[in-house]
């Protein structure tokens, strides 16, 4: 979930990234990974973004993780391989604070391989930084502040002033969605209204999968409840609409 909300803004607010990243005023478009090799590759945190001398790859985190080096090598060498005429920046922002030495892991080795990449902890960036655009707003509460509820309410007053009503609802439902990383989720709903962010895409999509899950998790239980009382797989098949496999596994699971 967390990933999503921060691959739209960066995707959306890709010139408010570009100023607050790397001080250019660029606006990028998305870059398909898929546009970076043949092979299938990893792409549920990352988000690409390409101008036309440009590469920008921003990995989320809310936890470190030991292959993250890795991982931005092995991306910059994709980029380099499809893009070799384009400067490539690279960073990874860690949103939830933690005092594991990982997230301060900023380079890779190997042999006589060596690379580089920027790492940003949140926790540790000035408030300032991320009032300044509506398409940061939503990562102030996790910045570096002795009170993310006043930081919350003056991100609250800073969208109140942008005129867009899809723009305001969409930066509504990503700044209470990140800041319940922090916050309490009352004291969010009552500083964030909620009629403007039940208009948002994000908040629209993440109800969607809450739903469909709901619906999945219904189906399994019937298929449980069919199995418990002897009836055949076919039959439950059948009846659910589940494959052989996932009848089998919930027969194993029981």
């Amino acid at each position: 979930m967390f990933d999503n909300v921060c691959k739209f803004l960066a995707e959306h607010y890709s010139t408010n990234f570009a100023n607050w990243l790397i001080g250019k005023d660029i606006t990028f478009t998305r870059l398909e990974p898929s546009e970076l090799s043949l092979e299938p590759i990893r792409a549920d945190a990352i988000i690409l973004l390409q101008s036309e001398k440009e590469i920008m790859h921003i990995e989320f985190q809310t936890e470190p993780k030991k292959k993250i080096p890795f991982r931005m090598t092995d991306y910059r060498l994709r980029g380099h391989r499809s893009f070799p005429e384009k400067e490539m920046y690279q960073f990874v922002i860690y949103l939830q604070e933690t005092s594991s030495e990982l997230v301060k892991q900023n380079s890779f080795s190997l042999a006589r391989t060596y690379h580089e990449f920027d790492v940003i902890r949140l926790w540790e960036q000035k408030t300032s930084s991320f009032l300044q655009y509506p398409g940061l707003l939503p990562f102030a509460a996790l910045s570096k502040t002795n009170d993310r509820a006043q930081v919350l309410r003056q991100v609250a007053q800073q969208i109140n002033q942008i005129t867009d009503a899809t723009a305001q609802s969409n930066v509504t439902a990503s700044a209470a969605i990140l800041s319940g990383l922090v916050l309490d989720k009352e004291l969010i709903s009552r500083i964030l209204r909620s009629d403007i962010m039940k208009e948002s895409v994000i908040y629209q999509e993440i109800e969607a999968q809450g739903m469909e899950k709901g619906i999945t998790q219904g189906i399994e239980q019937v298929a449980l409840n069919m199995l418990r009382q002897g009836m055949s797989i076919d039959l439950i098949v059948s009846a659910t609409g589940l494959t052989i496999e996932k009848v089998q596994q919930l027969q194993r699971n029981q």
